[in-house]
């Protein structure tokens, strides 16, 4: 476990960068922060053996006075410059953490960050790295004068009285049992903090996201109940973990720091007996009273550090997870823009989604994916805009492999819609010039006006400065989507993929946008996810997916004419319209 440790701080270390430097200086001011701390007890028993000797030099304890108070103004400024730069290190250090662990799940294969609950992963990037912050901030100047001062201060005593020095330390063994009873089972019980504080974390987010949910369909009482077991869980965990621990960690802190209990009858014995002057007697007791106190403060950073190394791994796992892999420049040149999938497999969690499946999509086609729920629709499309890698085939944009397209240049070419979009917490200007930053305000109006969205938008109570809120709470489902396909749009990109973009939109505007968006794709490459199939029959060619397999393809009159799986997919289609317009 040390090495483990070991290795989790020189990791946090080689984290901090130029600010390293800054740790090096901390030690040092607080090495003479120890110093000025330690050297007062020398000045201090003088003052007592002169006192002893009958000295009435009032100059001599004036001196002396000052001396031992410009000392401790120097160990307080000094300390106090020690832990200021310690903490502009440890928060340069988190904030890089913090920057990597971001940057790598932008770089994560999709799959692997949706399988994470989205509140293990915010437990772990905002508190569980905030909370590295204290021991990474003291553990370097805290051991610096944590051990350095008390090996001094015992040294001296031991030059004074090698006896009484052995005594100070009759208290420590005892100390260390009950500390080591106290930390009997740590892992068990810290991994089990861990387990309840991120299960709390899931619940909650899953709480608060399905709160529509939970009261229309009545579910508040059992959802709550299943929060209330997880909050109880987590108070239990800590709790039954420190009532195990109180009365070790009692004993501990009163019997280790008590030297007095065996430094005054030793002493006051040997004083007696003459083998010891009143004055050494007196500069041992000076010595040894605050001898364990010290080392108790570093003590207590034992939890923090075994702590900090759990942190550190969950973090490193993120950290150093695999990542989709894509080189800095374009080697090979592309060769028009078609999109080739040939014999391309793909699972998730185990099970493979998609068994093999091989199509062409022309530059400039507009091709729709159709088929029956969990058919692999959205599993290709995002296999096409790379958000995940292959298993095994290949994927080619204009005759080059996209894992050799490097991942700005790949993504200037696509742009991506998905049914559930998002909006982050800022305008719908600003949402909508997410998709080229450079865009001006009337650009990003007239893209808004050819997607059929300006009008609602103007309707908002700041039109296009209306602030959103957390992922578009303030628009309805249809609204969100309206500007993500206006974001879309935007980026003008050579190949747009909408995945299942008008679900949540009443027929009514989705004709709206259908006839906009046909304006605007024109000579791109369009490709469509869709389960209404009046939306895209009028597609150059459709591929039928079923349980991952390519079952069909053609335009719609062929399809129709086959009168296999998509045939009836449309007859119950048609069927569903009728009845929707019966209604």
């Amino acid at each position: 476990m040390g090495k483990d440790k070991n290795g989790s701080f020189g990791w946090l270390l080689s984290q901090s960068g130029e600010r390293k430097g800054k740790f090096i200086v901390s030690v040092f001011l607080a090495a003479l922060s120890m110093i000025c701390g330690i050297v007062p007890y020398y000045f201090i028993a003088k003052i007592v053996r002169d006192l002893l000797d009958g000295s009435t030099d009032k100059s001599s304890y004036i001196t002396n006075c000052a001396i031992i108070t410009a000392l401790w103004l120097g160990h307080s400024l000094f300390h106090a410059l020690s832990t200021a730069n310690s903490h502009l290190a440890t928060f340069h250090t988190l904030a890089v953490i913090r920057k990597k662990a971001l940057d790598k799940l932008a770089k994560m294969p999709l799959g692997d960050v949706i399988s994470q609950p989205s509140g293990a992963l915010k437990s772990t990037i905002v508190e569980r790295i905030d909370s590295i912050e204290t021991t990474l901030a003291h553990i370097l100047p805290e051991f610096t004068t944590g051990i350095g001062a008390p090996v001094i201060i015992l040294i001296c005593t031991f030059i004074v009285s090698w006896k009484l020095g052995l005594a100070a330390l009759i208290t420590v063994p005892l100390g260390i049992v009950c500390y080591c009873l106290m930390m009997f089972g740590y892992e068990e019980n810290y991994g089990r903090t861990v387990r309840a504080t991120k299960s709390l974390n899931a619940v909650t987010t899953e709480y608060i996201n399905g709160i529509e949910v939970i009261k229309v369909f009545g579910k508040a009482q059992s959802s709550y109940e299943k929060f209330a077991a997880a909050a109880k869980e987590s108070a239990a965990s800590f709790v039954d973990w420190m009532r195990s621990c109180n009365v070790y960690m009692t004993f501990a802190m009163c019997i280790m720091p008590a030297t007095m209990l065996s430094v005054l009858p030793i002493g006051g014995i040997m004083a007696i007996h003459g083998t010891i002057t009143a004055a050494d007697f007196i500069t041992v007791i000076i010595l040894t009273v605050g001898l364990i106190e010290p080392l108790i403060r570093v003590m207590s950073y034992s939890d923090d550090i075994a702590q900090m190394d759990t942190i550190v791994t969950e973090v490193r796992n993120i950290i150093d997870a695999p990542e989709m892999v894509r080189p800095e420049n374009l080697t090979h040149p592309f060769s028009g823009g078609d999109i080739v999938l040939d014999d391309v497999r793909f699972s998730y969690s185990d099970k493979e989604i998609l068994h093999g499946i091989s199509m062409t999509i022309h530059s400039g086609e507009f091709i729709a994916l159709v088929g029956p729920s969990g058919s692999g629709k959205s599993t290709a499309a995002r296999l096409i805009a790379s958000l995940w890698d292959v298993d095994s085939g290949s994927i080619t944009l204009g005759g080059v492999n996209i894992k050799d397209i490097p991942s700005d240049d790949f993504n200037s070419r696509i742009a991506y819609v998905s049914q559930d979009n998002f909006l982050f917490d800022l305008s719908v200007r600003e949402n909508i010039r997410l998709g080229r930053q450079s865009a001006t305000d009337s650009e990003v109006e007239e893209a808004a006006k050819k997607c059929g969205c300006h009008d609602f938008i103007m309707g908002l109570e700041k039109g296009y400065d209306t602030v959103v809120g957390t992922s578009g709470g303030h628009l309805s489902g249809g609204e969100r989507q309206r500007i993500a396909i206006a974001r879309a749009m935007l980026k003008n990109a050579d190949i747009i993929i909408l995945d299942e973009a008008t679900a949540y939109t009443d027929p009514e505007n989705e004709a709206v946008i259908q006839r906009s968006v046909a304006k605007l794709v024109e000579g791109k490459t369009f490709i469509v996810i869709a389960h209404r199939l009046s939306t895209v029959k009028n597609a150059d060619r459709l591929y039928v997916i079923k349980d991952g397999n390519i079952e069909e393809e053609g335009t719609h009159s062929e399809l129709l004419a086959k009168g296999g799986l998509y045939s009836s997919m449309w007859k119950a289609h048609i069927s569903a319209k009728d009845g929707e317009e019966d209604v």
